[in-house]
Order: structure tokens, then C-alpha cells, then sequence
């Protein structure tokens, strides 16, 4: 499918041409709702709010990090969100949870999880992505025992 992503009023995200399978987690959640049942020359458009596109913060992985990581003067108040960078270069957005004397409880956030997404989509084909079964023929002896 075509698809162009941006964040509603600003940066375009991604504009290609991309190959999926439905249902793979691949997809952003809402945009994938979108989706369903769609067939080729379809069309979409329209925004997905955060919840919609990131889905619920409240759900997003914890991650306990010791205190002593952290700089000196980082303010550590649960709801703060703090900005490290990730050991893919990308940076990682984490909201504190609960402070320790030894660690830190952070929700990890997409970066854009607070932003309404922007898409428009046209669907070049739709195909299954099982391959077919092979015809009795195509199989050798032994496979047929198993």
C-alpha cells in the first residue's frame, strides 16, 4: 500500500510504499482498524489520536533503572518525563513512576505518543500470505508419513 504519515500539522513520518500482513503488529493499532476488510484501489484518510495511534500510555513497558544511572541534577518526581538516548541512536522517552532510594521505576513512551497522527493510504493489492499447499504429487513418500 501507499501510505503517508505525518504528525497532524507538521512532519511528514513516512511517505513510501510499504508491504504488511494484517494483523502482524506491524501497524500502528488504530491505523490497522483502519484497515480491516479493505480491498485493492481502496482509499483512506483522516487522524488518529495518540491513544488511537500509540495506544494507552498506561500501558506502555516499565523499566527499573538504578538511581545512581541517572544524572545528579535530573529531577526525579514521578510524572516527569525524561529524555535518554537509546542504544540505537533514537532517543527513548521515559515518564517516572515511582522513586526509590535505590531505583527508579520509568514507563517507557514513544516519542510521539502525545501526538495525533495524519495518514492517507491507498491500497495497491491485497494478497494471502500463506503459500498455497502443495499438491499431493509435488510430495515425496516419506513426507506423506509424517
Amino acid at each position: 500500500m501507499k501510505v503517508h504519515l505525518s504528525v497532524a500539522g507538521g512532519d511528514t513520518l513516512e511517505k513510501s510504499v510499504v508491504e504488511y500482513i494484517h494483523g502482524g503488529g506491524t501497524m500502528l493499532a488504530g491505523l490497522e482498524k483502519v484497515l480491516e476488510g479493505l480491498e485493492k484501489g481502496a482509499r483512506r484518510d483522516g487522524v488518529l489520536e495518540p491513544r488511537d495511534a500509540f495506544g494507552n500510555p498506561a500501558m506502555h513497558p516499565i523499566k527499573k533503572i538504578k538511581r545512581a544511572e541517572f544524572p545528579a541534577d535530573a529531577k526525579l518526581a514521578v510524572g516527569e518525563k525524561l529524555v535518554a538516548r537509546g542504544a540505537d541512536g533514537l532517543n527513548v522517552v521515559m515518564q517516572v513512576v515511582k522513586v526509590g532510594a535505590d531505583e527508579v521505576e520509568t514507563r517507557l513512551i514513544h516519542p510521539l505518543a502525545e501526538k495525533s497522527i495524519r495518514y492517507e493510504v491507498e491500497i495497491l493489492s491485497v494478497t494471502d500470505p500463506k503459500p498455497p499447499p502443495l499438491p499431493a504429487r509435488a510430495l515425496k513418500p516419506e513426507d506423506a508419513d509424517s
